[in-house]
């Protein structure tokens, strides 16, 4: 088998819209869940406080990193049989555009327990572990549509493109994290717990907002974007592979 050119490789790629059109749906996903990820222990720092702030923040990140897991092993699964992919794609987004919504709530409540930030967590880390499981389904469906369309079979590059993109939004999103941390006067130092005190309650509303309200914003960017360019359903499927 004759190895592809980078040239060839991008050419492969552009050519394919709707490989390109997974692949902007991906770095907007990413960078709304990383920028909440890069900000959300400046949170339990600045404003859930107290003394054992960083206890809660551990526990947090426990419960949504197995939310996550068992979302792509079993949520995931059970609703495949009741619905299709794609569907379960647009019950993801408004799981994860809800979890934020219900998080910018709670953050204006005097919430004196991190329990009440399950409810939230839940929604937004069930729905990005199973983003994460569709968006790699919607790759491997653009490398039939890619094959029927260039008569080229291109599955390795379009594959590398994912880690990619992850990296690609990590780096933004750690941006975006910096600048709000500047903006509103915050340190990155996190090994103070008693520093909550020398934030002011402009810096604190900064922070919520940016780790909310920017997060929707790219979500409903995404969502829109997907519904307008993706058109690979599973009858579109089917003909691809029948032709």
């Amino acid at each position: 088998m004759d190895a592809p050119s980078i040239g060839q490789m991008f050419k492969a790629l552009i050519q394919n819209d709707q490989a390109m059109a997974v692949v902007i749906t991906i770095v907007l996903i990413n960078c709304a869940v990383y920028t909440t990820s890069n900000l959300v222990i400046y949170f339990f720092k600045y404003d859930f406080g107290g003394d054992t702030w960083y206890n809660s923040y551990t526990l947090f990140n426990t419960f949504g990193g197995a939310v996550q897991i068992l979302a792509m092993m079993l949520l995931f699964p059970l609703l495949r049989k009741l619905m299709s992919t794609i569907r379960i794609f647009y019950v993801s987004f408004l799981m994860a555009i809800a979890g934020y919504a219900v998080l910018l709530l709670l953050c204006f409540t005097n919430m004196s327990t991190v329990f009440l930030l399950f409810i939230p967590g839940f929604l937004i880390f069930a729905a990005n572990g199973m983003l994460t499981v569709l968006t790699t389904v919607f790759l491997a469906n653009t490398v039939d549509y890619g094959q029927w369309k260039n008569h080229r079979r291109d599955e390795s590059v379009i594959f590398s493109m994912q880690t990619f993109v992850v990296k690609l939004a990590s780096g933004i999103a750690a941006l975006v994290a910096s600048l709000c941390l500047n903006l509103c006067n915050l340190s990155s130092d996190t090994s103070d717990a008693a520093a909550t005190a020398g934030a002011s309650g402009s810096s604190v509303v900064g922070l919520r907002m940016t780790m909310t309200l920017f997060p929707i914003l790219l979500l409903v960017i995404g969502v829109i974007f997907f519904h307008k360019k993706y058109q690979l359903t599973e009858e579109r499927l089917k003909e691809i592979q029948e032709a």
